[in-house]
């Protein structure tokens, strides 16, 4: 909520989007810290989301922003800059042009003097070079956010995270249960992921692999849980989902299978370690697709557990 009490000038970014979005924006964020020190950072962004912006250090305010339909309530305060941080216009750039901004960090058109949009890029190289152009120093790496202060719901175990919003990176139960059944068969203590609406999956995996129901933590996990059990993890293994970019903002190790979005512009950043499995030669990119990405069914059982097994011995590089 707006503090009445806090005489700085507003600087509102723009990002109102998914978990995984929010968090390949960190680097932005932190940069934006920096060069505006002075400033109350505002993020508006999705308010399911809170719990998350809760943990990012350098913003102080959630506004709730409902995709880009609606007009954003600042509350009648003025908005001295306004960051895009969403994507480039007509859409987002009227959004924050209605806000009637001193000053506005945009690529171009938006912005006349920002950066041209560059195609192909990573979505932390994009948000960062954007922060840049504007003399905010902000790294890349520079992807860590707090961690929560509850206990972890399982401390040190490997986290199959077997949801995704969409089919396209929905990797199959059968696989996912074949990599749950070989770890747990080799010591490792596992425990099953999902979002709520997705239990029934996470229960079928968890029951092919011969878990227990206990392990299956779909649906009894708010926000702040899962950062705190991802925050406490030996490994992740999951899809190109925002449990691979908590696994990064915790720089725990992880394996990320990538699907219809190229890892390229989405993957994890080198610390962690993390280890990333694709077939680049068969994506279709289809990120709203109902089934899986042809690029993601190329994956096979073996290779995930091979990659976790070298992850969990310590010696695997980062990649």
């Amino acid at each position: 909520m707006p503090d009445p009490a806090d005489p700085r000038d507003v600087l509102l970014a723009l990002r109102a989007l998914k978990l995984g979005d929010l968090l390949v924006a960190v680097p932005a964020l932190r940069g934006l810290r920096r060069g505006f020190p002075d400033h109350r950072i505002v993020l508006a962004t999705s308010a399911w989301l809170r719990p998350i912006v809760d943990l990012v250090p350098d913003v102080d305010e959630l506004l709730p922003a409902q995709g880009l339909d609606a007009p954003l309530d600042v509350g009648g305060r003025a908005v001295d800059v306004a960051v895009n941080l969403h994507g480039r216009g007509p859409e987002s750039g009227h959004l924050l042009d209605r806000l009637e901004p001193r000053l506005l960090v945009a690529h171009r058109p938006d912005a006349p003097d920002g950066p041209e949009w560059v195609d192909g890029i990573h979505e932390r190289t994009r948000w960062v070079r954007l922060v840049r152009a504007w003399g905010a120093p902000a790294a890349e790496t520079d992807v860590a956010i707090t961690r929560p202060s509850i206990a972890p719901a399982a401390d040190g175990a490997v986290v199959v995270h077997v949801g995704a919003f969409y089919g396209a990176r929905r990797w199959p139960v059968d696989r996912f249960a074949r990599v749950a059944r070989t770890l747990s068969e080799r010591g490792h203590d596992i425990v099953v992921t999902a979002g709520g609406e997705e239990r029934a999956r996470a229960e079928a995996v968890a029951e092919a692999a011969g878990l227990p129901e206990d392990s299956v933590l779909a649906g009894r996990l708010d926000l702040t849980g899962f950062a705190a059990l991802i925050a406490a993890s030996r490994l992740v293994i999951t899809a190109d989902t925002g449990a691979a970019h908590l696994a990064s903002a915790y720089r725990r190790p992880s394996v990320v299978l990538f699907g219809p979005a190229p890892p390229e512009e989405w993957g994890p950043p080198p610390a962690g370690p993390h280890i990333v499995l694709t077939e680049a030669a068969l994506r279709r990119g289809d990120v709203f697709a109902d089934d899986p990405d042809p690029a993601l069914l190329a994956v096979g059982a073996r290779a995930v557990i091979a990659a976790g097994e070298e992850l969990l011995a310590g010696g695997g590089p980062a990649r």
